[in-house]
């Protein structure tokens, strides 16, 4: 969420709605990333994603304008599975989003082309998931690999998203690397940086270790002055190195309703879904909202405080309308 939305977002909250809404719209892939939290048995509480209904054609486009119309968000995030699977219903929903003043981020392996039309509209971000440097990424995304994601986003502005493991902070100067080649690239506008967040009792090798997380956080400190394309600052230093402590204090999961493939579940607490080692959060919206929750305004009201109250009345209001509309 961009700080410009904030005072937007209060309003929503305070109507009952969700400013934020996070939908996987589709429950394909033709990727085996390890560490994909979408596939992971805990993500719908033992149910398999691929289990669900995957609605197609019209039938996805109607269903998620229905969703977003009921829940009246300012930013959609449509992610899956692969989004690009649906690359013709979404050539029909996000000109709809614009139309409604709906801001949308597409999600995406750039497994296959990014339609050029996107590319012309206002409001549409377009986020490329990138796994490292090309030999680590290649392995583990293929048939997403850089050869292809450099073909398919000629034309577009994107957003890099890149999700830092161990295995990356096994070898020194692995995220300056990568931070170069990205940043010189004329197509991408931003990179933002997440940390691999597990599950409760979750052993993968992907998980950094308490040094590495400090380490990563020094370097990208580092990095921002010389790399302006980073999504960085102080705030989310601080925020990366003590990152909100369960989901009540996480106001993107507070702020945000995530909708699986179904356009009915829910998935809770936050688009991770299962049961998140909070204390090892890295993910970048938790972060960017966490290290905004705690800024002072003028120097003496957290904006968190705010944002509690504001989420707090909303419910109010929602329960009334539900019970309303319950007759």
């Amino acid at each position: 969420m961009h700080r410009a939305d904030l005072s937007r977002a209060w309003g929503r909250i305070l109507q009952g709605h969700p400013p934020s809404l996070s939908i996987e719209i589709t429950t394909r892939c033709p990727l085996s990333c390890p560490g994909c939290y979408a596939y992971q048995p805990e993500h719908l509480a033992g149910t398999p994603l691929e289990s669900l209904k995957d609605f197609q054609g019209d039938d996805l486009v109607r269903g998620i304008l229905e969703v977003v119309d009921r829940h009246k968000p300012l930013v959609v995030h449509l992610v899956g599975g692969e989004p690009l699977v649906r690359y013709r219903e979404l050539n029909a929903v996000l000109p709809a989003l614009v139309e409604r003043g709906i801001r949308a981020e597409v999600v995406t392996s750039a497994v296959r082309p990014i339609p050029e039309s996107w590319s012309a509209l206002d409001g549409v971000t377009v986020v490329v998931s990138i796994d490292g440097l090309q030999p680590e990424h290649d392995a583990r995304r293929k048939p997403a690999t850089y050869e292809r994601i450099l073909k398919h986003i000629v034309g577009h502005r994107i957003y890099v998203h890149c999700t830092v493991t161990s295995q990356m902070m096994e070898r020194p100067g692995y995220l300056e690397e990568f931070m170069a080649f990205w940043n010189g690239r004329d197509e991408v506008a931003q990179i933002r940086i997440s940390f691999f967040t597990p599950q409760i009792g979750e052993t993968s090798r992907e998980i950094l270790t308490p040094e590495m997380r400090r380490r990563a956080v020094a370097e990208l400190a580092r990095l921002e002055s010389g790399y302006p394309k980073l999504l960085f600052g102080d705030g989310m230093r601080k925020a990366y190195l003590d990152p909100p402590k369960d989901p009540g204090e996480c106001i993107f999961a507070r702020v945000t309703k995530c909708i699986s493939a179904d356009l009915e579940t829910v998935v809770t607490p936050c688009q991770f879904g299962g049961n998140p080692n909070c204390a090892e959060c890295g993910c970048v919206a938790s972060i960017g909202l966490h290290a905004i929750g705690r800024h002072r305004l003028a120097g003496r009201v957290p904006v968190g405080s705010i944002f509690d109250v504001s989420i707090r009345a909303g419910s109010a209001v929602r329960r009334v309308r539900e019970r309303v509309a319950a007759g």
